[in-house]
């Protein structure tokens, strides 16, 4: 196949330009500070017990579960909604669906306040679902548009377009959080952090709709008999896709490891701004600038691992990666409180990786998989193993430091589930085959 046009190529990574400002804004800096300061009972008498329908909860233990819920729905949803989008040619319209589902999240975290506990975590619960959700639908038109020799070098540019629109919006968002007069608000105040959340909502839907209106088309719809039949129709296709899946041993292989090291990258993605507040005690205007230096650091860590990989090879590459999280995770278990400058250099060697494994990942699995046209339900595969692993991730990091009162444990055990991965991606890369030559 042929790559693309230049212009529907770059409307594709448009997208993540869109949708990176929840995963940035929402995920890891303003938002996850905010809930720290908002979600707590009595702050005289414990700075992190927050309760919540009867029961009383580590604030950030709570946040932790509430994402893993989020992803768990998405992991149980997309399966079934990617299958019929593949048979009925219309992915483009469950992404915009989701698109909308999320933007509305993001914006009724504006009415997010101490005494409004329940909303923002359902919030939270609807911003994430739409963010991954439609997640699931733009990874699926990466095969489409791109012909395998450009997959490693178009889907790194998908993420440095996010890096660069994020945090433009953040540094939007700067201007309100430290000049909170312009919107009303002074440091007693939330209006300027919960403007923030509005802002994303507008953004991630008015560049989202932008995007989605210049990537491809729908395809033609099967002919489909009533509604009944439809579902079973979708619950086939994954069964279809599955029996592909047995006769895949590469791909098989890759998605058990991408299983296991996932598991450690995303964690470390949702929990490292709660991890910098609550337990190593960096200020929030420090903690922000740490995140965006990730961002920032992500860009060209993307790019210079595209090219590595073009030299060592996508499992190669992607194990070396995974070294580097096992040490990254050291490093993070051993940090000072109140280490403002070790907790920027630790997000020097995140940001760099974390671009660079997302891409490669995405990339990898593109080239694996055999060619169809049934994209979004291969995908949807991918997704699911994404987040089933998040869930376990994120509900793993919570239980640990409910049990061990501290989040330093957490961390250490997430180096289990990288040396996993890596020994993993060794045994994937022993299985030769020839249309695999690229990774």
């Amino acid at each position: 196949m042929q790559t693309a046009p230049k212009k529907v190529v770059n409307a594709w990574a448009m997208y993540d330009w869109a949708n990176s400002a929840y995963n940035l804004v929402i995920t890891s800096t303003i938002f996850p500070a905010y809930f720290e300061a908002i979600a707590v009972d009595d702050r005289s008498v414990s700075k992190t017990s927050v309760t919540f329908l009867g029961r009383h909860f580590e604030n950030s233990a709570l946040y932790n579960y509430t994402i893993a819920v989020a992803l768990l729905i998405v992991a149980c949803l997309s399966p079934l909604l990617s299958a019929i989008a593949d048979y009925k040619g219309n992915k483009k319209s469950f992404m915009r669906f989701f698109l909308t589902l999320g933007s509305l999240g993001c914006s009724g975290l504006f009415f997010f306040e101490k005494d409004t506990l329940g909303w923002g975590l359902v919030c939270m619960i609807l911003a994430c679902v739409g963010f991954w959700a439609s997640w699931v639908y733009y990874n699926s038109f990466l095969p489409e548009i791109a012909a395998p020799e450009d997959r490693d070098r178009i889907s790194a540019r998908g993420y440095a377009y996010g890096y660069v629109g994020s945090v433009l919006l953040q540094l939007i968002c700067f201007v309100f959080v430290f000049m909170p007069s312009l919107v009303g608000g002074n440091d007693d105040t939330t209006i300027q952090f919960r403007i923030c959340f509005l802002l994303v909502g507008l953004w991630w839907f008015g560049f989202g709709t932008y995007s989605l209106n210049r990537m491809p088309g729908n395809r033609a719809a099967a002919p489909s008999g009533p509604q009944q039949q439809l579902l079973l129709k979708g619950y086939h296709e994954l069964r279809s896709v599955w029996q592909q899946l047995k006769q895949q041993y590469k791909l098989r292989r890759f998605l058990t490891a991408f299983f296991c090291y996932n598991m450690g990258v995303q964690t470390v993605m949702l929990v490292a701004a709660i991890y910098g507040k609550s337990e190593l005690e960096i200020p929030t205007t420090n903690l922000i600038g740490a995140i965006l230096i990730i961002q920032l650091i992500a860009i060209p860590g993307a790019f210079t691992i595209a090219r590595v990989s073009a030299k060592l090879g996508n499992l190669r590459t992607l194990q070396l990666l995974v070294a580097l999280w096992c040490v990254g995770c050291v490093i993070g278990y051993n940090l000072p409180v109140g280490g403002i400058n070790e907790f920027y250099g630790l997000a020097v060697i995140v940001g760099f990786m974390m671009g660079g494994i997302q891409s490669l990942s995405r990339s990898t699995y593109s080239k694996l998989m055999p060619a169809t046209k049934d994209t979004a339900s291969y995908f949807s595969f991918y997704d699911v193993t994404e987040k089933i692993a998040t869930v376990i991730g994120m509900f793993g990091f919570g239980y640990i430091t409910e049990l061990t009162g501290s989040q330093r444990n957490s961390v250490l055990a997430l180096m289990v589930f990288f040396v996993l991965g890596f020994f993993l991606l060794i045994f994937t890369k022993a299985e030769k085959t020839e249309s695999h030559a690229l990774v």
